[in-house]
């Protein structure tokens, strides 16, 4: 899909599904969020959409926010950033890589979008906008926009209420993957009273509820943290295998951090008579399939197989 300079966050976009998948009596339908755009994918482009929108009416001109080494939300926000020729800024996890970004996919790709990197210490990371970097450079922007780790605030619900169309109305089931909560958050606002929103964890998160909570007073959702694979960005052989087999077989692209470990889940409880909801269920492939590259390099240092598209 061609970008389209500062109209990009102005079109329509209506993601379309897959024919369904039947298995144990279930029909999976899935949500090709992941086609909006190569790097403003999914969830991203939603998460984005009205602060791009917003800028002139807020007196933004330049946006921080924070990442890991893969993240794609940075990807997204520095892609946006040029092509609407606003600075971005942002503060990565781990010092260690201040001299060797340029090796890494997704921080290069920042780079050369123009976002300006700053490298910190995990400890500093945690305190965000209170640290001493981004304190300084808080201090030295009035017109400065800040947004969460994950592309996590108030317009990213907004955007992510728009995944669900009318079209989506007739499914029992929606299955999301989750990291800050916004895009569950979302979803939960815009579906049916009769539907039930099922949340897939990717990393242990205690106080997830809660903050999901702040967002919704609907109680029509769960959250599953049965797949998260060890831990955050971790994964296995079995993973793989089943990322590649799922793509051989339906044609599917599956990111590693977040909807193969999805996917994965519901196959598995089905498989296993655990799947307790609706039969017929929509998953919302929310994209970040930028993160393959990055991820095939670590595989490919450990001498195991890769992810194959």
């Amino acid at each position: 899909m061609p970008n389209i300079g500062k109209n990009f966050f102005k079109r329509k976009i209506i993601s379309r599904n897959e024919i369904p998948i039947h298995i144990n009596g279930h029909k999976i339908t899935i949500k090709r969020e992941d086609e909006i755009d190569k790097w403003v994918s999914g969830n991203k482009y939603r998460k984005l959409k009205y602060i791009f929108l917003n800028l002139n009416k807020n007196r933004i001109n330049k946006l921080l926010s924070f990442g890991g080494a893969y993240s794609n939300h940075l990807v997204a926000l520095a892609k946006a950033g040029n092509l609407y020729d606003l600075k971005t800024i942002g503060i990565i996890r781990g010092k260690e890589w201040e001299k060797k970004y340029l090796f890494n996919p997704s921080l290069s790709f920042c780079k050369k979008n123009n976002m300006d990197l700053y490298f910190v210490s995990r400890e500093e990371y945690r305190l965000y906008q209170k640290g001493i970097t981004s304190k300084k450079i808080i201090n030295s922007n009035s017109k400065l926009k800040i947004i969460g780790e994950g592309g996590k605030c108030k317009e990213a619900i907004k955007g992510c209420k728009e995944i669900l169309t009318a079209s989506d109305k007739d499914f029992d089931t929606l299955c999301v993957s989750v990291g800050t909560g916004s895009t569950i958050s979302g979803v939960i606002e815009s579906s049916n009273s009769n539907q039930f929103v099922l949340g897939f964890l990717s990393l242990k998160h205690k106080k997830m509820k809660k903050e999901i909570s702040k967002n919704t007073s609907r109680v029509n959702w769960k959250l599953i943290d049965d797949y998260i694979f060890k831990g955050y960005a971790r994964v296995n052989e079995e993973l793989i295998n089943f990322i590649n087999d799922f793509y051989k077989e339906y044609k599917i692209p599956l990111d590693p951090i977040y909807n193969s470990k999805m996917v994965f889940g519901i196959f598995d409880m089905i498989k296993k008579n655990k799947w307790r909801w609706g039969k017929n269920i929509l998953v919302i492939n929310s994209g970040g399939l930028q993160g393959v590259e990055g991820m095939n390099l670590k595989l490919e240092e450990r001498g195991c197989e890769t992810i194959i598209f």
